[in-house]
């Protein structure tokens, strides 16, 4: 068996068990901040929905809303569902899913744990640092990067968690996070931004250059995001 068909085959065991590992996060998480819920602060910001349609050159639509049954699912309090084009480049579709609060059992959903349910299987899971403007100056991010497949179609997909001026790869690190600022600050906001850009064929060519794609448009999109998305 090859290197590449060995990983394969070990992604799906991956998934099971981290998610696993998360479903005893989140039910410790919640059992302690329903321990310590008390009224939250309301911070400031913009709804998503005023999230600009054209953002350096490229030019966005807004994708049809969800309905009843997923909304019941994500429990999400704002979101933006786009797709955004710029010419000679794949289209990219953006989801940014906003919570006010998390202490009630609304949690920021990974997409690990969703995108499986439309049939769509990880084949890639790894991670990958951007340079992003914020506030002026130059920051790293790191960021999950993860190629899925369902029938002969594949996507590559970017997604992080960001709140409190915090960006977060690590869905672990962000149920620490999500505890501590309860304790700090009394609050449990947070976001998920997901990037995803379909890939035109199975080689490797076409894959770097959706990959490219994604690069640009989430550098693109980062700085106009603490609008939307307090610190």
């Amino acid at each position: 068996m090859t290197l590449d068909k060995l990983l394969k085959s070990r992604v799906p065991t991956l998934v099971a068990w981290r998610t696993s590992v998360v479903a005893v996060l989140l039910v410790v998480t919640w059992g302690y901040l329903e321990l310590k819920s008390h009224a939250e602060p309301i911070p400031v910001r913009e709804p998503l929905e005023q999230l600009p349609y054209d953002i350096a050159g490229w030019s966005g639509n807004r994708e049809p809303d969800f309905d009843s049954s997923v909304m019941n699912v994500l429990g999400v309090d704002d979101y933006a569902l786009r797709s955004y084009r710029r010419p000679g480049v794949p289209s990219v579709g953006l989801y940014v899913g906003y919570y006010g609060s998390q202490r009630q059992g609304d949690t920021v959903h990974s997409p690990l744990n969703c995108l499986p349910g439309a049939g769509w299987v990880p084949t890639e899971i790894g991670r990958r640092t951007l340079s992003v403007a914020d506030g002026g100056r130059q920051r790293s991010i790191e960021v999950n990067r993860v190629v899925i497949q369902k029938g002969l179609d594949r996507q590559l997909v970017f997604y992080w968690y960001q709140g409190h001026g915090r960006v977060v790869a690590s869905e672990y690190w962000g149920k620490i996070y999500l505890v501590t600022d309860a304790i700090r600050m009394n609050r449990t906001d947070g976001a998920l931004v997901r990037v995803m850009v379909p890939i035109a064929d199975d080689g490797r060519e076409a894959e770097a250059v959706s990959e490219q794609a994604a690069v640009s448009f989430a550098r693109d999109l980062f700085p106009l995001l603490g609008r939307y998305l307090p610190s």
